[in-house]
C-alpha cells in the first residue's frame, strides 16, 4: 500500500480504476502477464461494494448472495467448501481480503486516491489525473491503457414521483440495518432481487408491510431438487437444450415450488421466463401467505401522509424504501469513449471493450445468470491476452479486432429481455463464457 504516489511517466503500465472483486481480479491478471499496474482506489481497503463501510456500498447488514457459491467464485480461487451454498457478506469480503493477499496485490493498489480523469493521448495511450479522497492537489500520469472496474450498484435510480410525502423516503442503498424497520408501517418500492428481500426483511420487523412492483416477475426458489437453483440452471445451459424446453421446465418448476403468487395480488409476468434478470427468493411467498406482504401496484404520486397508488388507492406508510436500482456511471470519461446513449448506456463490445478504442476495458459491467466474480476473471484476462497481443502482434490484432466487430450480438447477450434499463448487461453466463473462450482462442500464439 502507498501513501504519495510519485509516479513519473507510466507509459508501459496499465490503470486499473477500482479495487472491488473485478478491479481485483484484472490486477491480477495484468500482473500474470506481465504489465505494471497502478490500481486506483476511492476508499481505504479492497472489497468495492461488498465493504460495506464504503460510502458507495450498497450492502446491508443481512444480504447474502443469491448466487450459489460454486458459481461465484474465482475459478483459480475457491471458496472455502465449509462455507453455506449462499455466503453472509461479511464472507464475501472477507474472500475478497484473502484473494488480494494470496496474490499480493495491495502493493499495487494506490488507496484514498480517486480518478478524476482519463483522456486518450491519440497514439492509443491515456493521460489519468488522480487526487486524494480527502482533496489535495492532482496528479496527471501517462499510462499504456485504462481498465474500468469502478463498479454499476452505487448510483442509486431514484424515482421521480409527484408531490411531497410527510414520512421518510430512502433508497435501499441507504438501508443498512433492519432497526430502521422495527415498529413501522413500511412501503418497498421495486419487484427486483433487493426489493423481494427488504420486502422480506421488513416483513420480519414492521407492523405493516406493503411491496409495490410495476410488473410481474419469475419467483424462483433458491432451492431446487435440493440442490441451489442456479446450478440446476447450470447444468441445462450446458446440456444446451433449446430455449423453449428450459422455459417449460422453470414454469413447472415455479409452479411446483413458489407456486402461483397472483392468488396472494402480485402481477402476473408480461414476458417468458429467461426474458428477465432472475428473481431468487424462498422467502417472499411464505410472507405473502402469511399476510405479513401486501402486494400493492405501482406508485404514483405523494400527497403528504399518503402514498397513491397506480389502481386509485391511497395507503399511509412511516417509511418509504425504494428498491429502484442503480444507473452504470464513468464520470472521469467523456461519454464519447464509451460511445454512451442519451440514456448513458455504453455501446461495448462483450459489455467490456470500447469499439473505438481499443486499450479501454471496462470489467464486471454484467448482469449474468450466475455470479460475477468468475465472468469477471475471465473479462480480465482477455483484456490482458488482448493488450499483450497489441504490443507483441499489431497486425494480428487488428485482424482480432476486426473479426470480433463482426460478432452478432445474440452470440453473447441475452436475446430476449424485458425492455428496462435493469437488463441492459443482461447475459446467459455460458453463452457469454463460450464467447470469451473463443476471443481468448483467437489470441493463443500462432504454433
Amino acid at each position: 500500500m502507498h501513501d504519495s504516489p510519485d509516479l513519473g511517466d507510466r507509459r508501459d503500465a496499465v490503470c486499473v480504476v477500482g479495487a472491488g472483486a473485478s478491479g481485483l481480479t484484472a490486477v491480477k491478471n495484468l500482473r500474470e502477464l506481465g504489465f505494471k499496474v497502478d490500481c486506483y482506489e476511492r476508499e481505504t481497503a479492497v472489497g468495492g461494494a461488498w465493504n460495506w463501510r464504503h460510502d458507495r456500498s450498497p450492502v446491508y447488514a443481512g444480504a447474502h448472495l443469491i448466487s450459489s457459491r460454486p458459481l461465484t467464485e474465482f475459478p483459480d480461487f475457491p471458496m472455502p467448501d465449509t462455507w453455506p451454498d449462499y455466503p453472509h457478506h461479511s464472507q464475501v469480503l472477507s474472500y475478497l481480503e484473502r484473494y488480494a493477499a494470496h496474490f499480493g496485490l495491495g502493493e499495487h493498489i494506490w488507496f484514498g486516491t480517486e480518478v478524476v480523469s482519463a483522456v486518450p493521448t491519440g497514439d492509443g495511450g491515456w493521460e489519468v489525473t488522480t487526487q486524494s479522497t480527502g482533496g489535495g492537489s492532482s496528479r496527471t500520469s501517462r499510462y499504456a491503457a485504462v481498465i474500468v472496474a469502478n463498479g454499476h450498484n452505487w448510483d442509486p435510480r431514484k424515482p421521480e414521483l409527484p408531490g411531497e410525502f410527510r414520512g421518510r423516503v430512502m433508497h435501499a442503498a441507504a438501508y443498512k440495518d433492519p432497526a430502521v424497520l422495527r415498529g413501522r408501517k413500511v412501503l418497498v418500492v421495486g419487484g427486483g432481487n433487493t426489493g423481494c428481500d427488504l420486502a422480506v426483511e421488513a416483513a420480519q420487523q414492521a407492523t405493516q408491510v406493503w411491496h409495490s412492483t410495476r410488473r410481474g416477475y419469475w419467483y424462483a426458489p433458491k432451492y431446487v431438487l435440493g440442490r441451489p437453483a442456479d446450478q440446476v440452471n447450470d447444468r441445462l445451459l450446458k446440456w444446451r437444450l433449446p430455449l423453449r424446453l428450459r422455459q417449460w421446465l422453470y414454469r413447472r418448476t415455479v409452479r411446483m415450488t413458489t407456486g402461483d403468487l397472483t392468488r396472494f395480488g402480485m402481477p402476473a409476468p408480461d414476458h417468458q421466463p429467461y426474458e428477465s434478470h432472475p428473481i431468487v427468493n424462498s422467502q417472499l411467498s411464505y410472507y405473502l401467505g402469511h399476510g405479513r406482504i401486501t402486494p400493492v401496484p405501482d406508485v404514483t404520486a405523494f400527497d403528504g401522509p399518503a402514498v397513491e397508488l397506480a389502481d386509485g388507492r391511497r395507503i399511509e406508510p412511516d417509511l418509504v424504501i425504494t428498491a429502484t436500482g442503480y444507473r452504470p456511471r464513468f464520470e472521469f470519461l467523456a461519454p464519447e469513449l464509451l460511445d454512451l446513449d442519451e440514456h448513458g448506456r455504453p455501446d461495448l463490445h462483450l459489455h467490456a471493450f470500447a469499439r473505438r478504442n481499443p486499450t479501454l476495458v471496462v470489467i464486471g459491467l454484467l448482469q449474468p445468470d450466475s455470479g460475477v466474480f468468475p465472468l469477471a476473471h475471465w473479462q480480465s484476462v482477455a483484456a490482458a491476452r488482448w493488450l499483450r497481443l497489441r504490443q507483441s502482434d499489431p497486425a494480428r490484432a487488428a485482424a482480432v479486432q476486426q473479426k470480433e466487430s463482426a460478432r452478432p450480438l445474440a452470440t453473447w447477450s441475452r436475446r430476449r429481455v424485458v425492455k428496462t434499463e435493469r437488463h441492459w448487461f443482461e447475459v446467459d453466463h455460458i453463452d457469454y463464457l463460450r464467447s470469451l473462450e473463443s476471443l481468448l482462442n483467437q489470441m493463443e500464439p500462432s504454433s
